[in-house]
């Protein structure tokens, strides 16, 4: 993109890495594969991913989303989530005599598993997340007996454990990584025997969008985040932005949301956009910038990503046939609501 005027000196720092993280790329397919392979209609339980553009987009090509297992007809598909379901969810679906496709996210599985394997070895788990999130409840319901939420640094205080020779941290995938580490630190200095998972539960691409929003928050007055209001981890890319040093930082969906009072006396916006949103929505923002004299566009490199993951295994087989054997196994109607 050529630079406008010199002296007008505006700019536009556009992160990278940014959007579709593996795990929300790969639920993304998976519903629209799923639109091919099966036809619609495909009940999707949950958002597919917390991005109100994917879901719209989805919902036209024939995805019917529902929150409860209970809402779909049998005999039908469902999909979970790339947040994760807990295992009664799973239950819930044989019950109700449905074909279903996982599209939980293979970091997510990870978390999922360990959590097991700590409820298995007798563990208290102190799962660092924000209540009410998706997949704190697919988690939480891994091990219930096992496992309390700490929101926070502030929920510390209220911990309490059986026995303090035998706890561990996990935490959700898309939280801030400072936020997090203060909040493990803290319980420590109160469970100093505190054991770490394996690995960081942090996922990679929430650690690489939060890096380059940091590189640029310190340079931009404003940073425009695009994402949902639901979306966990760009709702942490406004908070890091403004710790980083933005004078402001904004999530919207769309670039009309964006507000022109924003620009007051604003020479380098920032741009970044959450691991769920498509790149089209981006490009919008920064056409929308453009057209207000910031033109001239650099990239923020933060890291190089090259992770994929294969698609959901259910997708190489015929769910139709297996919600209809599943319908006629167990006596009832097998119709489908379309």
């Amino acid at each position: 993109m050529g630079r406008m005027t010199a002296s007008s000196g505006r700019r536009v720092l556009l992160a990278a890495p940014r959007g579709y993280c593996a795990g929300v790329d790969r639920a993304v397919i998976a519903v629209e594969k799923a639109l091919e392979q099966y036809g619609a209609p495909i009940y999707v339980r949950h958002e597919i991913v917390h991005n109100k553009y994917v879901v719209q987009t989805l919902e036209k090509k024939g995805a019917i989303f529902v929150e409860r297992t209970e809402e779909v007809p049998p005999g039908s598909i469902v999909m979970f989530s790339a947040h994760g379901v807990a295992p009664v969810v799973h239950e819930e679906a044989r019950q109700g005599r449905l074909a279903t496709i996982d599209a939980t996210c293979p970091l997510v599985t990870k978390v999922h598993k360990e959590a097991v394997r700590y409820a298995k070895e007798d563990y208290d788990i102190l799962l660092i997340g924000h209540e009410g999130h998706e997949e704190v409840i697919g988690t939480s319901g891994e091990a219930p007996d096992h496992i309390q939420l700490v929101d926070g640094p502030e929920d510390v205080a209220k911990v309490e454990v059986r026995d303090p020779s035998k706890v561990v941290w996990l935490s959700q995938t898309t939280l801030s990584v400072d936020e997090t580490m203060e909040t493990v630190d803290a319980l420590k200095t109160k469970f100093p025997g505190l054991v770490s998972p394996p690995s960081d539960d942090i996922c990679y691409a929430t650690q690489n969008r939060q890096l380059a929003v940091k590189q640029m928050g310190a340079d931009a007055e404003l940073v425009i985040v695009v994402g949902s209001r639901n979306s966990s981890n760009s709702k942490r890319l406004v908070e890091v932005a403004k710790l980083a040093g933005a004078r402001e930082a904004h999530l919207v969906d769309f670039a009309d949301e964006i507000d022109e009072a924003w620009l007051e006396g604003v020479t380098t916006v920032g741009v970044t956009s959450g691991a769920s949103v498509p790149d089209v929505l981006v490009e919008q923002v920064l056409q929308w910038l453009a057209e207000r004299g910031y033109g001239d566009v650099e990239i923020v490199k933060a890291a190089e990503e090259s992770i994929t993951f294969s698609l959901p295994k259910e997708l190489r087989r015929d769910l139709r046939e297996e919600a209809a054997a599943l319908v006629a196994e167990r006596g009832g109607s097998g119709t489908s609501v379309a």
